[in-house]
């Protein structure tokens, strides 16, 4: 291992505090859920538990992950801190943390998660890792920023129809990076864009997506091979991770990235007081920035804080004259393919 890398640290939400795991000489490695690995989780989980989670407990204890340094948990809901718990069982010579995120963003959310993120810092420096500095953290930031451009301009010519392979090429391109350094996935995304350009087609019925996790890229190409043209989504399996973060000098770098990742596009864990209907804003904002025809909403089987929100979102789209199909899956392409005859019929029906 060289001086400059000192292993990789997985993590399973968009909310993990990526740069103070890079600065600390680390490898952030992002858990998906996409595994051959057989359903076992059940040993630890009970059975109506967040599928995403049941899923990387499956990985885990099939050895389906590189070696790592240790494990970032973010608890962000129940089936998080459940991970966490079933984590110590299944990997015990691997160490967890376990990041506890404010469900606000006000100054006192800001205040703690920046000291949660400083306590992460610590424990990353017990693991092996750098003491965290102002100028290392913002220079990571910077390269994550970086990354975040790259893909900005890669959705665009998605949206162009001179991305390859469409929103599926990009999900690609989202799961690949999150398993790498912010420099290698730079490196990549700059060759990517260096094939791009010519014009791909891009005839379909122009389509909004958002939802929690959806990782396969072959959902993807399900759900354009129904006749869609992806032009905007939200996942925290895709932009969401790239949002930018602002690091400024003074000795506030934890505060400004706990501001930073508090900032970022609302899920449904997120609750802001004076802005109650923050998720409902943001997709139908997402929707008609796009120039979308109609929204597709995927969620997870048994994710309460979606399924508390979803009405709302329902009610408010169809005010706005905006068709809506919800989907609901399980981490697994088949939950998806089942539902290919709902999809075809939604977007012919917006043809």
């Amino acid at each position: 291992m060289s001086s400059s890398t000192r292993g990789r640290i997985g993590f399973s939400c968009a909310y993990t505090p990526l740069p103070a795991i890079a600065a600390a000489g680390f490898v952030p490695h992002r858990i998906l859920p996409l595994s051959a690995s057989p359903d076992q989780a059940g040993r630890y989980l009970h059975d109506n538990l967040c599928p995403h989670v049941k899923r990387l407990v499956d990985r885990a204890m099939d050895d389906d992950l590189p070696p790592m340094a240790g494990m970032v948990v973010v608890n962000s809901c129940d089936a998080m801190r459940r991970l966490a718990d079933a984590w110590r069982h299944v990997r015990p010579k691997e160490p967890v943390f376990l990041l506890d995120l404010p469900a606000t963003g006000d100054a006192a959310a800001v205040a703690f998660f920046a000291t949660e993120i400083e306590r992460l810092a610590q424990a990353l420096d017990e693991w092996g890792g750098r003491a965290l500095e102002t100028g290392a953290l913002k220079h990571a930031a910077d390269r994550y920023n970086q990354l975040g451009a790259l893909f900005a301009t890669l959705r665009q010519q998605m949206v162009q129809g001179r991305l390859p392979g469409g929103r599926s090429r990009l999900q690609v391109l989202y799961n690949r990076a999150t398993e790498m350094g912010p420099a290698a996935a730079a490196d990549m995304l700059a060759a990517e864009l260096d094939a791009t350009g010519q014009d791909c087609g891009g005839d379909g019925v122009p389509i909004y997506l958002f939802g929690n996790v959806l990782a396969d890229p072959e959902a993807f190409a399900l759900i354009e091979a129904g006749g869609a043209r992806v032009v905007g989504d939200d996942f925290c399996t895709g932009s969401r991770l790239f949002s930018p973060v602002e690091i400024s000098g003074g000795g506030e770098g934890f505060k400004g990235l706990a501001r930073s990742l508090l900032k970022r596009p609302p899920c449904a864990r997120t609750f802001m007081a004076d802005k109650p209907g923050a998720l409902v804003d943001h997709v139908l904002a997402g929707a008609a920035a796009s120039a979308a025809r109609g929204v597709i909403g995927h969620t997870l089987k048994f994710c309460d804080p979606y399924l508390a929100r979803l009405p709302i979102v329902r009610d408010a789209l169809r005010d706005a004259g905006i068709p809506l199909l919800l989907l609901e899956g399980d981490c697994s392409l088949g939950s998806i393919g089942q539902q290919r005859t709902r999809i075809e019929a939604f977007i012919e029906m917006l043809r």
